[in-house]
Parts: C-alpha cells; structure tokens; sequence
C-alpha cells in the first residue's frame, strides 16, 4: 500500500511522539507502507517546519533528520497530476492530486480533506492505522 501524508501530520507526529501520527510515521519506517512525497509536499512541510511556533516546539535537528529520513526513503513523484476531486481548500488540491496519480491513499487531519472521504481514499491517521492493521 501506498500513502501520502498530509504535512500536518508529519509536523503533529513530531510534536506528539504518543498520537496517532507518530504512529502512523512509525509504522512507514517499519515497512508497513510506502510513503509517498512531492517537491510541493516537501517544500510545505519544510515551511510549516520553520514556523516560530512549530520551531519553539521541535529541535532544527530533530526537523533536519526528518527532512533528511523522508528525502532518502520515500518514494518521490511529480505534481504533475490534475486532482479528481477539489477540497473546499484549493491549496490542498495538489494532495489529492498526489495520491490519485501515485494510487496512493491520503492521510491528513485536515477537515476539509476529511470531507472528502467518499469520494476518494482520504483517512485520519487513526483510520489509516487501523486500515493498514487490518
């Protein structure tokens, strides 16, 4: 199985080492699924990794490995991809776009993109693990 995550999933697993994000990066490290990224995926997550806020909160280390792990071992694919559906949230577009073009399930905690669930393979983390277990 093949999934992309949604960069709020990726900062939330670092700034909650117990959630169902970490586990969710933990059960890709450990081979449960291929993980998926974009230049636009990498480029959103490097940003949101240098907010203030998120920065007081993780160490540039820990954001630099991460950065690092995810460019090494994830599967890398364009965003060239036009998305079969849209989100209430037209910056979110390119995600579905990804996962659609890469047949890979969508996991975000994004509600916009939650919504659009019966349309397309969109989880929430704790779903995802649960599908992934199954």
């Amino acid at each position: 199985m093949r999934a992309v995550l949604d960069p709020n999933v990726i900062v939330s697993a670092l700034l909650s080492p117990d959630g169902a994000p970490a586990q969710v990066l933990r059960a890709w490290g450990d081979g449960a699924f291929e993980m998926v990224v974009s230049p636009k995926l990498m480029t959103e997550l490097e940003r949101a990794l240098s907010y203030p806020k998120i920065g007081a909160r993780i160490e540039p280390r820990d954001s630099s490995e991460l950065l690092e792990w995810l460019n090494r071992s994830a599967i890398h694919a364009a965003d060239t991809h036009p998305p079969t559906v849209s989100s209430a949230d037209p910056d979110d577009d390119y995600l579905i776009a990804l996962a659609a073009g890469e047949s890979a399930a969508l996991v975000s905690g994004d509600k916009h993109l939650l919504a659009l669930a019966d349309e397309a393979p969109v989880f929430a983390p704790r779903r995802f693990l649960e599908s992934i277990a199954a």
